[in-house]
């Protein structure tokens, strides 16, 4: 189970797919990207299998080349921090405080991302083959702000892991991914309550919290 969790972990950075410019983002729904994204997602995974052993920096540049765009890493970021990185807190700070807590979100949403990749790439190779649905949503649920695609994922069980991406778009119309659920796992909420734990580990010392920060493993 908890290679599963590393894997949609993964799925849940390169979920979005990068919009050819041909297109415009504002037709492109919730669905089709997460669908295509899985479709996008098997395929480096599977040619990744040709290299991986001696080019593993080879793998991770492309996953992150694929999700540098797509999912709202800083918007992710600023959640997993909390009150500490509220619209209240940025408020009731001076000039020199608020420059340095966009200074800690932005070294924090570049330690996330780059942790992010390395720590559940790996588990993302273990699961090659598996058979992988993305149901329809409703017409109600497209036409919304904000979507909840469920995933199906078919490994060695007879039930699927159900993993659900809650999706959002951005000021263009794109859709991009805000958090993840993991068969009722809510993968911004653990992050977030690591990050809390940590800050008062340190007396809210921010710095020592980005500086020793590290994804924690998800048990299922």
């Amino acid at each position: 189970m908890t290679q599963l969790l590393q894997w949609v972990a993964t799925l849940f950075m390169v979920v979005a797919v990068n919009v050819q410019a041909s297109e415009s983002v504002a037709t492109r729904g919730a669905h089709d990207v997460v669908r295509e994204a899985t479709d996008q997602v098997m395929s480096a995974v599977s040619e990744a299998d040709d290299y991986m052993d001696t080019e593993p920096e080879r793998f991770y540049d492309n996953l992150q080349s694929i999700l540098d765009d797509v999912v709202d890493f800083r918007g992710f970021a600023r959640g997993v921090m909390g009150p500490y990185a509220s619209v209240e807190r940025y408020r009731s700070l001076d000039a020199a405080g608020r420059d340095q807590l966009r200074t800690q979100l932005e070294r924090f949403t570049e330690v996330m991302r780059e942790g992010l990749v390395r720590t559940y790439g790996k588990g993302l190779l273990a699961f090659g083959g598996s058979r992988i649905e993305v149901p329809d949503l409703s017409d109600e649920e497209a036409a919304g702000p904000r979507a909840a695609v469920r995933q199906l994922i078919y490994n060695s069980g007879a039930e699927p892991y159900v993993l659900v991406y809650h999706m959002g778009r951005d000021r263009d119309g794109s859709w991009k991914l805000r958090n993840l659920v993991i068969e009722d796992v809510n993968l911004g909420e653990i992050y977030r309550s690591q990050f809390e734990a940590s800050a008062r580990k340190y007396d809210g010392d921010l710095d020592t919290v980005i500086a020793q920060w590290s994804a924690v493993d998800i048990d299922g």
